[in-house]
């Protein structure tokens, strides 16, 4: 698609959502405004569950979900070594332990058998109790549910979906954010889906679950606001967040249908000069990030800023190599470590136009 014709999509959905702002902001429903519960019911439609709960932000979606499986001192919830902070944040802030487990090398999704390792090490050594796994859809691609599903029953924990760079990704016809026994997204501006500002949401098919979370998302609120039940948190999502997200979901489809198509010219053109990123049979990427790997990672990001074009290293460092989780001495995940060092994320979205895809792939 030309630029002329790119710009004239994103101005036309840029006015629609101005005037969403306008009708919320007049309307003085700033907080859980009638938009908030028409948007969760679009996007348990979308994503094909019973329930959708929005809040704040995505780090909150992953803490309000540890508090509804009752997760805290004395557990253990095992997460990708390869991640973004806040997945093991959440863990810790919970007075639970956050196990760190490697990733694979292709997709940078959680690894089954270094898991399934980590789980019977714990075992071995006793004193925490394992209690769930938080699996994330790196970059946008989901992680492997099929025996994911299979390994937490067989081991009697819960599975957690981090979605947050996830959401309108599948596996099949079965959508991102529809696995586990609840997941969560983030509606963060640089996310699939994002908001003028931050805004997460959980989901799950569980009646009992969904009323917890609601209760837990504002003060743990019982009959009324006034009737607090147990402690929660304060994290609702804004109307002005809703209105922004109804119409850019509105767009999302055809969204993914452009960022699907800017990552298969991608391929395309860095075919045998690095690594691109594997995307398996039956799955489907909503392309957070689209993240390349070679061994020249410092030398080639100098170039493409010298000419102009942005990148990133998502991620610099491992989460056990965060100073904050050093008291842990956890064993270093080896995929993880070399990820850190050959990564690069290229420019992705959905108005990248064909000329400017070739001028990045050219410097490459």
């Amino acid at each position: 698609m030309q630029f002329r014709d790119l710009h004239r999509q994103y101005e036309a959905m840029r006015a629609e959502m101005d005037e969403a702002l306008l009708k919320a902001a007049h309307s003085g429903a700033y907080i859980m405004g009638p938009q908030v519960a028409e948007l969760e019911q679009q996007l348990a439609d979308y994503v094909g569950v019973k329930h959708c709960i929005t809040c704040a932000n995505g780090t909150d979606a992953l803490r309000l979900a540890l508090m509804a499986l009752n997760i805290g001192p004395g557990d253990a919830v095992f997460v990708p070594d390869f991640t973004f902070f806040a997945t093991a944040e959440v863990v810790a802030m919970t007075g639970a332990t956050p196990i760190f487990v490697d990733v694979d090398k292709d997709t940078y999704n959680i690894d089954i058998h270094d898991l399934r390792k980590k789980y019977y090490d714990l075992i071995e050594q006793e004193g925490l109790l394992p209690r769930a796994v938080i699996a994330v859809d790196l970059f946008g691609q989901p992680a492997n549910y099929e025996q994911l599903i299979e390994e937490c029953h067989g081991l009697v924990m819960n599975l957690i979906e981090d979605g947050a760079q996830g959401f309108g990704g599948a596996i099949g016809n079965s959508k991102a954010c529809s696995f586990g026994d609840i997941a969560t997204t983030s509606f963060f501006p640089a996310k699939p889906l994002g908001c003028y500002g931050d805004g997460g949401a959980l989901f799950t098919d569980d009646d009992y679950c969904a009323d917890l979370l609601r209760s837990l998302r504002v003060h743990g609120k019982g009959t009324d606001k006034y009737d607090n039940v147990r402690l929660g948190l304060n994290s609702r999502l804004d109307t002005l967040q809703a209105a922004v997200l109804q119409v850019k979901f509105s767009h999302f489809e055809d969204e993914l249908k452009a960022v699907n198509r800017i990552a298969q010219k991608y391929d395309e053109l860095l075919a045998g000069k690095v690594k691109t990123p594997v995307v398996p049979e039956e799955y489907t990427s909503s392309w957070a990030q689209y993240t390349i790997q070679t061994d020249h990672r410092d030398e080639l990001q100098a170039r493409l800023k010298a000419a102009g074009i942005p990148s990133m290293v998502y991620y610099p460092r491992t989460m056990s190599q965060q100073t904050a989780f050093a008291c842990l001495h956890q064993n270093p995940c080896p995929m993880a470590e070399q990820l850190t060092k050959t990564v690069l994320s290229l420019p992705m979205h959905p108005y990248l136009t064909d000329e400017e895809i070739e001028q990045i792939a050219s410097v490459i």
